[in-house]
């Protein structure tokens, strides 16, 4: 892993109607033919995706989209992708060209303002047509910063670049640790990593490697076992670790071979935490109880993949919440950036750990679920709860933990 993944970068989308030179301006940001450019109105289809260093910031995704105001059946499905990127858009560009700022911009300006995504509003084709001072005053009381371009000439670049640098949202900057205020400098914690059919040859996995980088950026140790060498390596150690983190589906086996004493959890509820809500995903978990034979439950994956043999997510987790409600559920699965308007069909959804994704992607998808009053909880958090180790796998987590126990309170109280 050379490259900074997806979910560490901010991500940046640009949207706007057809031609207003959303392309040319990404290809000037970037320096590079990333987007075609031509003449013909909607030249781009689907969200074109280029990852670059934009310092100070650091690792950056621009995402160019399809135009809002796209026509016909077709159109209306590029602008659906588009919408999609909405929601994993942690600062956004609105190019508007010399027609002015209009009902498309305004429509998407109220839609990114009521997800709380920082704006940018960039006028390219400056050279043939300048907005009004009333314009700029009444976008800049709405907290939009304003800049004007001439994209195709580079003409406005650094003045779009130093309008990002401010915009940059806190949250990016002082992001959740993953593990590293978990453990203490100069302690260990033990990283337990099954290596089964769906381990990815000769590397590890995504979670299980920022983990480690996040150790060792807060200058702790780390041991790697397999499930079954954890007894064996606990028993050499000259004093317990500060934290076992195990792999969800091993959680049954670790529980038992890790001495009550020392901490454990698992790297998806580590991502709950730093990825999406992790309070929200446990209030989530307790609907678990509420389900019934019959309910339908949504399991919602980021990455997009082949299962093969036991995949956690259509075999196991079915497997292990049938177990526990007594009774056939109904479940439907989603990949990727796909994922219904409509939840409330739903009892439950269920989501990865979102280790690909940056945190407003799965943030969106948590708000979506709130507003529809549907719960929402994630792949770890189940699993421990659905096995019943789900006290001790919250145990490093106080707010977590006290948030549990005080929704079992209420529940118990109706």
């Amino acid at each position: 892993m050379q490259n900074a993944p997806k979910g560490f970068r901010l991500h940046i989308g640009l949207f706007g109607r057809r031609n207003v030179g959303k392309s040319s301006l990404l290809n000037a940001m970037t320096r590079q033919n990333v987007s075609i450019v031509s003449d013909v109105a909607g030249t781009t289809t689907d969200p074109v995706e280029k990852p670059m260093e934009l310092l100070p910031i650091g690792p950056v995704l621009f995402i160019d989209t399809a135009g809002i105001d796209d026509i016909g059946a077709l159109g209306e499905l590029r602008v659906q992708r588009t919408r999609q990127v909405f929601d994993r858009t942690d600062v956004a560009i609105i190019v508007a060209g010399p027609e002015g700022w209009g009902a498309f911009e305004e429509e998407v300006l109220d839609e990114l303002q009521a997800r709380d995504t920082p704006v940018i509003a960039v006028f390219n084709k400056a050279d043939m047509a300048r907005p009004d001072g009333a314009l700029f005053e009444r976008l800049e009381q709405r907290k939009v910063a304003c800049v004007q371009t001439v994209a195709t000439e580079g003409a406005g670049v650094l003045d779009l670049r130093e309008a990002l640098i401010k915009k940059t949202p806190d949250d990016y900057i002082n992001a959740p640790a993953i593990i590293g205020d978990l453990v203490p400098p100069g302690e260990l914690a033990v990283l337990v990593v099954p290596i089964d059919l769906e381990a990815p040859k000769g590397r590890l996995i995504v979670p299980q490697v920022q983990t480690i980088r996040d150790l060792l950026d807060h200058d702790a140790y780390c041991m790697v076992v397999k499930e079954r060498e954890l007894r064996d390596a606990i028993g050499r150690l000259n004093r317990p670790p500060a934290l076992v983190v195990t792999d969800s589906q091993a959680f049954l086996k670790v529980d038992g071979d890790t001495p009550p004493d020392i901490p454990l959890t698992g790297f998806s509820i580590l991502f709950a935490r730093a990825k999406g809500d992790l309070v929200e995903l446990v209030r989530g978990a307790l609907a678990i109880d509420a389900l019934k034979p019959g309910d339908r439950v949504l399991v919602a994956e980021a990455c997009t993949h082949h299962p093969i043999g036991d995949d956690i997510g259509r075999v196991k987790i079915p497997r292990w919440l049938t177990q526990y409600v007594g009774g056939k559920l109904e479940f439907t699965h989603v990949q990727g950036h796909d994922f219904p308007d409509d939840v409330s069909p739903y009892r439950l959804v269920v989501h990865c750990g979102a280790c690909m994704w940056n945190r407003r992607e799965m943030l969106s998808r948590i708000v979506r679920c709130r507003g529809a009053g549907v719960p929402i909880t994630n792949y770890g958090v189940t699993i421990a709860y659905s096995l019943g180790i789900f006290e001790r796998a919250l145990e490093v987590f106080p707010g977590a933990m006290e948030a549990y126990r005080q929704a079992r309170k209420a529940a118990a109280a109706n």
